[in-house]
């Protein structure tokens, strides 16, 4: 068992109880998930995705019908939808997340002046108040720079003025990677943000030569990192860089992927593979999900499809319990996920698994 880990459940210092958040993409009403369909009694926070910007830092809608016309649970449109979800609950905390993979492009314009940023901050303000929001989430994909680092941490400043705490959340999510991190003074983001969300996932994928967990927690052992570098990335490499550098770990929100990657042609991790592919965990063969090997040295589970899938790798509760307990025995934050409605309801949910590690014992 890794040093990381140990039998003794660990104990939160006083008042911390650890987040377990969800990610709601607004395009999968179409697909029948509607915010009512999350687990609602196991999420503390909902982040609403996406609303994009103009380069100007004005506010544009992804998807207007979605967002507002369409009947949703009752309601005109998602936003509506996710607000209501406060009646049931009324301590849930909700964020609009402006960006996005796709949605990001604007945000170097936008930043660099003075002038958008204000206006981008009055524009978050008054959609957070309009539709019943309680802080915005930013996901720039990515600062790659010194000058877009800098200007990333002006944002920051322009929505903290406007959105004040505590009476409003300010998070931001961010990678594990070095490439972006480097670019951003990380002790003055940790003293404006609420939390940091860490995508500890997509560490292999199409882009990457060879095959790998995508989200493993701890660095493979005995691997030709040398070799392929993108097998030395984890969510503790992340973690790590993100305390060295002086953000606080109570602050920092571990990201789990409720999705799988395939690597047609492999059969394990650091193997040449024809192509690549993305699965939702709720598409996946359950018996896959049953029947899936955990890699205890890394924290990572995956499933060998002799078809045609080849090497798959993907969170099962297992992995997604010691995630937990890592955040425990850190101190972090919490755990968030991506998405909330990618998950399975019973003893296969990945939501559930952290939420109900994160409570478990003296939290």
């Amino acid at each position: 068992m890794s040093p990381l880990f140990t039998s003794k459940a660990p104990t939160m210092r006083p008042n911390h109880t650890p987040i377990n958040a969800v990610y709601y993409p607004s395009w999968r009403v179409y697909k029948g998930f509607s915010p009512s369909s999350l687990q609602l009694d196991c999420i503390d926070q909902i982040f609403y995705a996406f609303v994009r910007l103009n380069e100007d830092g004005t506010l544009r809608l992804l998807d207007e019908f979605a967002d507002l016309t369409k009947d949703v649970d009752g309601e005109k449109g998602c936003l509506l939808a996710l607000a209501k979800l406060k009646q049931q609950k009324p301590n849930l905390k909700t964020l609009v997340s402006i960006g996005g993979g796709s949605g990001s492009a604007e945000f170097p314009a936008m930043a660099a002046s003075s002038t958008h940023r204000a206006t981008f901050a009055r524009s978050c303000k008054e959609f957070v108040e309009q539709y019943q929001f309680d802080g915005v989430d930013i996901d720039w994909e990515h600062p790659t720079t010194h000058e877009a680092g800098k200007n990333y941490l002006a944002v920051l400043r322009a929505l903290r003025e406007a959105l004040p705490s505590p009476q409003y959340l300010l998070t931001t999510a961010l990678p594990t990677g070095e490439y972006c991190l480097k670019n951003i003074d990380i002790r003055a983001a940790g003293k404006l943000l609420d939390n940091l969300n860490l995508m500890g996932y997509d560490f292999n994928g199409p882009w990457t030569d060879v095959s790998g967990h995508h989200a493993q927690l701890l660095p493979q052992p005995g691997s030709p990192a040398h070799v392929y570098p993108a097998l030395r990335n984890s969510c503790h490499r992340g973690i790590e860089y993100l305390a060295s550098h002086g953000f606080p770990v109570h602050k920092i929100i571990l990201g789990v992927p409720v999705y799988a990657r395939s690597f047609a042609g492999a059969r394990g991790v650091g193997q040449p593979f024809k192509s690549a592919a993305e699965t939702d965990y709720n598409d996946l063969p359950r018996e896959w999900i049953r029947d899936a090997v955990v890699d205890h040295h890394v924290v990572a589970a995956s499933y060998v499809d002799r078809a045609d899938k080849g090497f798959v790798s993907f969170d099962v509760p297992e992995t997604v319990r010691r995630k937990a307990e890592y955040v425990k025995r850190k101190r972090l934050g919490g755990l968030f996920y991506w998405t909330g409605v990618g998950d399975i309801e019973g003893p296969e949910s990945l939501v559930r698994a952290g939420f109900e590690e994160l409570r478990r014992g003296d939290c």
